[in-house]
């Protein structure tokens, strides 16, 4: 496992120039094997790298599931302790949640298949309306998506600009926009299935891809890429509902039922559109790496500079309660846990804690459990993951490092890990200036209350 993490961290070979983005779900293998395969990988990913710095990849992901490892008399009990403990120390795992109705449905004793899981920053593949036999989570993928405006919408309809909400055509309009999306994920889905097993030597020459085992080299994809998935996504809830109505949903309950409204409307009409074409038509939270800047440098182009709404540089990811929001961790979670089961296509709920939480287990624990009793599909909790390059010191350093004295002052600048939508990053200078401003903006959320 030691091996594992440290080739995942050092194989330049995605583009030529960066590691593989790599993602491992784990975590329900009772068997005395899978036992030790996943506490030794928890175990390298706590020690971390050569230095003790902390790993980049994979993304690690922690399966919850009662009668698995979330009591106490289960089998798994200790490896879920243990993966608190190491997530405490170096972000990941991340934590999914089987028994969430959503995942839950999909679940089979005894075929590890059937357990959703999720790629790192959440995409999740499990439904398959195509082919009812096989809602499983290996040999498929998302095939592409696209994500709409939910801001520019809200501007375009809201009191902000109107005086007085126009839902009606707010609505009307977010039809129309998923309308003119669903045509543009069936063109590109044309393109891929006019491709050969050929053109895609890897994914299904070597029979990674559900039935490309039974194809030959020339033949084409027209049927057996139908498993994959086509989503939508979408981002700034908040800022639309804040354009909308004045408040977004960490402020108001009428503003919470109004984006679960919206984002339900989306859901039912991509189900609607997956029975019309028996295709997998899905709805995701979409992470908003670059995008998140894009659209609000756009909008202020179109609107001018609105307070509250696009004048910072950027928007909030997807359902999320705005990072600058004051609110309790339980709150938060609270809020945003109706929204994962909306967003079959991917969805993840993060907490900020300050401080060092590997010094109070118990903390970080409850609010793992909190998730899992509120219906959270995929979560993770950030906190500060300092480390100073020069005398190796792991945790949180301000401007005087703890244990070795110096500053920053010598020109060595200290290891900040920092996560940017599922991802860690080394250093938060290689962040775009969307991404950037958003950290800066984060709030820690309480635990009390």
């Amino acid at each position: 496992m030691e091996a594992f993490i440290h080739n995942l961290n050092t194989m330049h070979s995605r583009a030529g120039a960066q590691v593989p983005f790599s993602s491992v779900n784990f975590g329900t293998d009772i068997s005395e094997e899978g036992r030790l395969v996943t506490k030794n990988l928890l175990l390298a990913t706590e020690a971390g790298l050569g230095n003790g710095e902390t790993p980049i990849f994979p993304i690690l992901i922690f399966k919850v599931k009662a009668g698995v490892n979330y009591n106490e008399d289960d089998p798994n009990y200790d490896l879920f302790k243990l993966s608190c403990r190491v997530s405490a120390k170096r972000l990941f795992p991340n934590f999914g949640f089987l028994d969430a109705p959503f995942n839950a449905q999909y679940y089979v004793p005894g075929r590890p298949e059937t357990e959703a899981v999720y790629m790192g920053c959440r995409t999740r593949v499990i439904g398959n309306v195509y082919d009812k036999s096989r809602e499983i989570v290996t040999g498929r993928g998302n095939l592409s998506f696209t994500s709409i405006n939910l801001p520019r919408l809200g501007i375009k309809y809201g009191q902000v600009t109107k005086g007085s909400a126009d839902i009606e055509g707010f609505f009307e309009e977010l039809n129309e926009k998923m309308d003119l999306v669903i045509d543009q994920l069936m063109e590109r889905l044309q393109m891929q299935q006019s491709k050969k097993v050929k053109n895609f030597p890897f994914l299904m020459g070597q029979g990674v891809w559900i039935d490309s085992d039974k194809l030959n080299w020339e033949d084409g994809l027209s049927e057996i890429i139908k498993h994959g998935t086509l989503t939508i996504g979408f981002i700034g809830l908040a800022e639309c509902l804040k354009a909308l109505i004045g408040k977004h949903h960490g402020e108001s309950p009428e503003a919470q039922e109004l984006g679960l409204k919206i984002v339900r409307f989306m859901r039912d009409k991509l189900d609607e559109t997956s029975e019309k074409y028996r295709l997998n038509f899905s709805l995701i939270a979409t992470p908003a790496e670059g995008l998140s800047g894009r659209f609000t440098k756009i909008d202020k182009k179109l609107f001018g500079e609105i307070k509250d709404i696009n004048d910072k540089d950027y928007y909030t990811n997807s359902f999320h309660v705005p990072v600058y929001h004051k609110i309790s961790a339980f709150e938060k979670i609270q809020l945003e846990a109706p929204y994962h089961a909306l967003t079959n296509a991917g969805h993840i709920t993060y907490i900020e804690l300050d401080g060092k939480p590997s010094d109070n287990l118990e903390a970080f624990e409850t609010i793992v459990r909190a998730m899992y009793e509120a219906g959270i599909g995929y979560g993770s909790i950030n906190h500060p993951v300092d480390r100073d390059p020069v005398c190796g010191y792991n945790g949180v350093i301000d401007e005087v490092c703890p244990k070795c004295g110096r500053t920053e002052a010598d020109g060595i600048k200290f290891e900040r890990i920092r996560r940017i939508t599922g991802y860690l990053v080394g250093t938060i200078d290689r962040f775009n200036d969307a991404k950037l401003a958003e950290v800066k903006d984060r709030v820690k959320h309480s635990i009390k209350g």
